[in-house]
């Protein structure tokens, strides 16, 4: 599981404008959860995949100056992800390892998403369906002799271009659109929470490391 942190240091809030009219969309916080495989090519190495779902959570806002109408909701943005990535660990003691990662994601987004307000609108719609990332990890974990792997760390993930593009319209007077378009380049950092179940040492593996000891 990892918790999304909207922190200011990323930029969490876009602002839009056109006369008399201003639009907003900040990223509030969201959760990731899936499932990630890892194969250990040496005791310092390894190579991680696996798939996850992230579901992100935005407010936003619609503002006249005019005649005071001041709108706001919330919405939900639902993209998946497919990481590959390379670990090297550190050993810290006897069964704590520290460990950093770097790779690549496919991230993948099913469709857009709406939300009405009383007098405006805002609509998010998918650049593409599918986008490549890079992220970087940095984490602590503790291997346990048979009860798996206890894991806390935290991930910086980067799409390569815009995420998405949102329209965020006031209807005036007879309904009359004024619409104001920005750019998500989605961005994200979480909290990581993992375990990994315990699998039974390759004996041939084992016996190899310990040849070269």
């Amino acid at each position: 599981m990892k918790p999304v942190l909207p922190l200011e240091f990323f930029d969490p809030l876009t602002v839009t404008e056109r006369e008399h009219v201003q639009g907003s969309i900040e990223l509030t916080g969201g959760v990731a959860f899936g499932m990630l495989i890892r194969h250990g090519i040496t005791r310092s190495i390894s190579l991680e995949t696996g798939i996850a779902q992230i579901q992100r959570r935005y407010d936003i806002g619609i503002i006249n100056d005019t005649n005071g109408y001041a709108g706001s909701g919330s919405m939900r943005w639902v993209g998946y992800e497919v990481p590959v990535t390379a670990l090297v660990f550190i050993r810290l003691g006897e069964r704590t390892w520290m460990n950093t990662a770097l790779g690549l994601s496919v991230d993948m987004y099913p469709g857009d998403a709406v939300k009405e307000l009383e007098r405006g609108r805002a609509y998010m719609f998918r650049n593409n369906w599918a986008q490549l990332g890079v992220l970087g990890n940095l984490g602590v974990e503790y291997r346990t002799e048979k009860s798996g792997i206890f894991y806390l760390g935290a991930t910086f993930r980067r799409p390569f271009g815009n995420m998405s593009t949102v329209d965020l319209t006031y209807y005036g007077e007879n309904f009359f659109p004024y619409t104001m378009r920005t750019e998500l380049q989605g961005s994200y950092l979480t909290v990581d929470i993992r375990y990994f179940f315990h699998e039974e040492a390759d004996k041939d593996r084992v016996r190899r490391e310990r040849r070269r000891q």
